[in-house]
């Protein structure tokens, strides 16, 4: 695929350059809690307003259902990257209709704009090609250059993810052109050690992965929700934990393989568990209290990997030369069940390995835990993508980058 450093090579002052980005940003009301998408980015925004392009960036938020809604407006992520620019950000009020239209015309070289939530328009995610296409064609009319950058959405088959490619001279943001050259090291040429770590709550999103992975990786730590269906699998009592039931089966030949090809399937040796699941607002006392992971009495929900599980985790991590992880070992967002997710995250920064965290969950616990994101090899802004990448799937919004 062409990349933004060729298209920046062959000019754009003046250019319409619309660049699909990922501004789907945790809000609270009209709060960004968490700007890590937006900040991502910026380099390719800027690199083309700085060459004069005319700058139109466009990004979905959050399920509404085909239609405007004020809970779900780019607004506040646009005022955003205005900061992080240190530039004023022109907002339009819809994604092709008259205020998206003015919004663009009125653009000087070298400025930015962005149009509401592509996702306010049916046509954005229709199963329907003609519909989709419709819309791609509106889009295409704002602007004369296409540049993919939200790797967060490239696994899905959207009109401004996979249609809009095709109607435009298309290249990659540096967002997805790091992405695609991290996970790649993942898949390619992958130095050994390979540990992956896997948590998260239901072990069926994780299921496609794990197929893949066992025969790949070295080894599989797993945690989060997703473990107990794996405990339960090898007969151990979970008391009241979260289990998918319809797994079973499934889980119980991924453990028979994993001792067949020789993949260390690493699972707790003790668990955090409490009465109840807490309560993340109120951050009220969780009531834990640490058992053996094949003995959890009944009643008890467990919540977080074990001091012992965390140690054994870590030591796993840390002679490791690669180490990819996704999902969080338990409810980092309560302070009585974050040690788990806390140990993993400290494990990838003293290991040596090339360390990726899978975006999602995993990335939101390294900034909300406090740890330094550039301390890491690399921190997806994509879980989903990142896995359906891992998984060997083809993913449209990169098949159509591609010439």
């Amino acid at each position: 695929m062409k990349t933004i450093d060729e298209l920046l090579s062959e000019g754009v002052a003046g250019k319409r350059v619309f660049v699909r980005a990922d501004l789907n940003v945790p809000l609270d009301g009209t709060r960004i809690t968490d700007d890590g998408r937006i900040r991502a980015v910026l380099p390719t925004v800027k690199a083309l307003a700085d060459a004069g392009a005319r700058v139109v960036v466009a990004s979905h938020l959050g399920r509404p259902k085909g239609a405007p809604d004020p809970a779900f407006s780019l607004a506040p992520a646009a005022a955003r990257l205005g900061e992080l620019l240190g530039a004023d950000v022109a907002f339009a009020g819809d994604t092709v209709g008259e205020s998206a239209r003015t919004t663009v015309a009125g653009l000087a070289d070298g400025r930015v704009a962005v149009v509401e939530n592509l996702r306010f328009n049916a046509g954005e995610t229709s199963k329907d090609d003609a519909e989709r296409g419709a819309f791609a064609d509106e889009l295409a009319a704002l602007a004369d250059v296409y540049v993919g950058d939200g790797f967060g959405a490239v696994h899905r088959k959207h009109a401004s993810v996979f249609d809009l490619p095709a109607r435009l001279p298309h290249y990659a943001g540096y967002l997805i052109a790091t992405e695609v050259g991290v996970l790649r090291k993942l898949t390619d040429d992958v130095k050994r050690p390979y540990a992956v770590v896997l948590g998260g709550a239901k072990v069926s999103d994780k299921l496609a992965v794990i197929d893949q992975l066992l025969g790949k990786a070295d080894r599989l730590l797993i945690g989060g929700g997703m473990v107990f269906t794996f405990l339960k699998a090898k007969g151990h009592e979970i008391g009241s934990s979260l289990v998918q039931e319809d797994q079973l089966p499934v889980v119980r030949e991924y453990i028979e393989r994993a001792e067949k090809n020789g993949v260390e399937l690493v699972l707790p040796l003790d668990v955090v568990v409490a009465p109840e699941f807490p309560d993340l607002k109120t951050k009220a006392p969780g009531r834990p209290s640490t058992v053996a992971a094949d003995a959890m009495p009944a009643g008890q929900m467990g919540l977080d990997i074990g001091p012992e599980s965390r140690k054994l985790y870590a030591s796993k991590i840390a002679d490791a030369a690669t180490v990819f992880w996704n999902g969080p070992m338990g409810v980092f967002e309560h302070p009585d069940f974050a040690e788990g997710t806390k140990a993993v995250a400290q494990a990838l920064l003293d290991s040596q390995a090339f360390t990726v965290v899978g975006g999602g969950d995993s990335a939101a616990a390294v900034r909300i835990l406090g740890f330094d994101e550039n301390a890491f090899g690399h921190i997806s802004t994509g879980g989903g993508a990142s896995l359906e990448y891992l998984e060997g799937k083809t993913l449209p919004g990169l098949a159509a980058l591609e010439d």
